[in-house]
């Protein structure tokens, strides 16, 4: 089945804020063509009784287990500070 797809490319550069020349309009109406038909054959599927989801596959944590550990030294944490003061790190103030 063919799609007919009504693509006004200068409407569509205009909402996105884009000066295009003739060349490129030319280039992109194509693409959106393509990709729009392709959208439109997609809705052609049936889906009756497919759940909706979020992802395809189901997501499961692969993190470690939180499991609290020694932290770092003062003196490694501070090594590469370009500054510090009290065994802290030394910023500049930003805020006044």
């Amino acid at each position: 089945m063919s799609h007919s797809i009504d693509l006004n490319i200068d409407h569509v550069a205009n909402l996105a804020r884009l000066a295009l020349t003739p060349e490129e309009k030319a280039q992109y109406a194509t693409q959106l063509t393509e990709i729009l038909s392709h959208i439109a054959k997609l809705k052609e599927v049936n889906v009756d009784g497919v759940e909706p989801t979020a992802h395809a596959f189901p997501l499961y944590n692969v993190w470690a287990e939180d499991v609290p550990v020694a932290g770092l030294p003062v003196d490694l944490a501070l090594r590469n500070a370009p500054a510090q003061r009290d065994q802290m790190f030394a910023v500049p103030k930003v805020v006044e």
